[in-house]
């Protein structure tokens, strides 16, 4: 079933019902945009924690309008066997309901909006024609307005122009507004003693206009009139007095009362059945619904809470639990016991600290409490409240396993984190490993491997790694024996040795030749070559030859080699002789 403003009153007694019979629901919302800042894929990392996810969905996803809500009941029915279903589709929009009412800034995400256009989604049945709504604390401050106006309207309010002395008249009115209220209570008067005439519309006035209006008639008319504001059809507001005895003046306030009630619940709208559906207290069930409760939660409800607790240790826990939203319980030792002042904070004493762990566990315990309807401030050690907390031993610095149950099997997974990225992971059932891996095949942010692929993988690293020493030595040898009889070969040597270079970060041997070293060896080879063609003797040349073509070498393997490069590092793997 569709509903919109237009049909919201009239279907909304069916929505209760259909709650009201229900065994369970489904929800669902569509909404503006998802994040405003990070990724869909870094908004949602595999490695978040749930108190970093909940964070990150707080701070990016919040400014987006939660805008059409799907909610299905399931009802079984035992005579048939089977599931009786009723569905429903809200097209929800912030509308202000007065000048007054909160006016929601909001905001689109292109791709979240083009994917729902592209579904067929009608945005004119929610800009135009969505369902109003309030959060507990809106509707809070709307119903104080409508209480300070009407007893403004009796005289009976905390009004502006009251003189502190006595609350029977108005002081002076402000000298810029004595012509025009003159001249309302020249109208009101001749009203009064006209026959013909019962009521009298005023002209358009401004807010503050219409105020002194409401002071000054309370006071100088207490009975025989009934005042009222209405609104033209251009949104103008102006006052009516009507000439009433006193128990039509009556009747007439009651129906006004009656008709500000009803425009406070049109004002709370879809919130209602949000209401409706908590105080039913049925199970709600979604799919990957985090960011549906959150929105729900913050757009009908409440402001998002923060994460309360966000250090465990002792001083600082009892710190925490003595501010907002906890409250430090009242405590008074026992006669002939000596009693503890938290001022002095004696911390690291034993028995001091048994008393600071007991003084939070009261606070925290009384904060489960104050979610109950109505509240509790007691709450037994054996209350249920705290039941699932019981013989669960909190593991400090363990961020995957979060306790140790004594009652029970503990977490069936256990990590071991290797680096900032990766971690080994164990099943304590074999046969989970194959759906994680395949579960990981549809993955973006992480890779799953089993440990036998990881050992195997360990294992051709070190292969290439004992290749390409062995190749280094075959080339050294081969180089060694094309030039073993000059003199600069040591240097040569000593140059290919130390081409088996180091990572930048950490200083770690990598056993494959730079690009660099590579041109550099090419175009040494292809000199020792050229040589080699003009003399029939390799051992022919001289030693000063020999000297210069060392120098011209050393000069090229300098201007070849990077800043920072295994050149100038002093790590080595092996240091070649000066002789062999």
């Amino acid at each position: 079933m569709e509903i919109i403003r237009s049909n919201f009153k009239s279907n909304l007694h069916k929505v209760y019902q259909a709650i009201e019979e229900a065994d369970f629901f489904a929800i669902d919302g569509e909404f503006s945009g998802i994040s405003d800042g990070p990724s869909v894929t870094a908004l949602t990392n595999g490695f978040d924690t749930p108190a970093e996810r909940y964070q990150k969905l707080k701070k990016h996803s919040m400014d987006f309008l939660l805008f059409q809500f799907g909610l299905c009941t399931f009802k079984y029915d035992h005579t048939d066997s089977k599931y009786i279903t009723k569905s429903f589709n809200f097209y929800v929009f912030p509308k202000p309901f007065s000048r007054s009412s909160p006016d929601v800034k909001f905001v689109c995400q292109s791709s979240s909006i083009d994917f729902l256009a592209s579904q067929g989604f009608d945005f004119n049945k929610v800009f135009r024609n969505g369902i109003p709504y309030l959060n507990q604390e809106e509707e809070r401050q709307l119903r104080e307005q409508y209480d300070e106006k009407r007893l403004q309207s009796n005289g009976a309010g905390v009004l502006s122009y009251v003189s502190p002395n006595t609350s029977k008249c108005p002081v002076a009115i402000p000298e810029d507004q004595k012509k025009f209220i003159d001249q309302v209570v020249e109208k009101i008067e001749d009203l009064l003693q006209s026959e013909e005439n019962k009521n009298l519309d005023l002209e358009p006035c401004t807010g503050f206009q219409r105020k002194l209006i409401y002071q000054t008639l309370s006071w100088r008319y207490p009975k025989g009139i009934h005042v009222e504001t209405l609104e033209t059809e251009k949104k103008e507001r102006y006052i009516v007095i009507s000439k009433v005895d006193e128990e039509e003046r009556k009747r007439r306030e009651q129906q006004k009362q009656a008709k500000e009630q009803e425009e406070l619940n049109d004002a709370v709208g879809f919130s209602r059945v949000i209401h409706a559906i908590a105080n039913s207290g049925k199970l709600v069930i979604g799919h990957n619904m985090l960011l549906d409760v959150m929105h729900t939660i913050h757009q009908f409800y409440c402001p998002l809470p923060a994460d309360i607790i966000n250090n465990t240790s002792l001083a600082e826990l009892e710190k925490r639990v003595k501010e907002t939203p906890f409250n430090p319980p009242k405590v008074e030792s026992a006669e002939g016991f000596p009693s503890y002042d938290t001022a002095s904070e004696q911390l690291h004493e034993a028995g001091y600290d048994a008393y600071i762990t007991g003084l939070c566990f009261i606070s925290m315990a009384s904060y489960l409490g104050s979610f109950l309807s109505p509240p509790k401030v007691h709450v037994s050690a054996r209350s249920k409240l705290i039941e699932p907390f019981f013989n669960k031993l909190f593991l400090m610095r363990v961020m995957d396993i979060p306790y140790l149950n004594l009652e029970g099997p503990d977490c069936n997974i256990q990590i071991s984190w290797i680096d900032d990225t990766s971690a080994f992971v164990s099943l304590s059932q074999p046969e989970q490993v194959q759906i994680a891996v395949n579960t990981s095949k549809y993955a973006e942010s992480y890779r799953i491997q089993t440990y036998a692929e990881y050992v195997g993988s360990k294992h051709e690293e070190k292969q290439i790694k004992r290749k390409w020493t062995e190749d280094g030595w075959k080339e050294a040898e081969r180089k060694r024996s094309n030039t073993q009889c000059v003199s600069y070969a040591p240097q040569n040597h000593y140059y290919h040795a130390d081409s088996l270079t180091a990572t930048s970060t950490v200083r770690k041997r990598n056993l494959s030749p730079s690009q660099a070293e590579a041109d550099l060896e090419a175009r040494v080879s292809g000199e020792l070559s050229d040589t080699e063609t003009e003399q029939t003797d390799p051992c022919a040349e001289s030693h000063s030859e020999g000297r210069k073509k060392a120098k011209k070498l050393k000069r090229m393997k300098k201007d070849l080699s990077p800043t920072g490069s295994i050149t100038d590092s002093p790590a080595k793997l092996f240091e070649v002789p000066d002789t062999w």
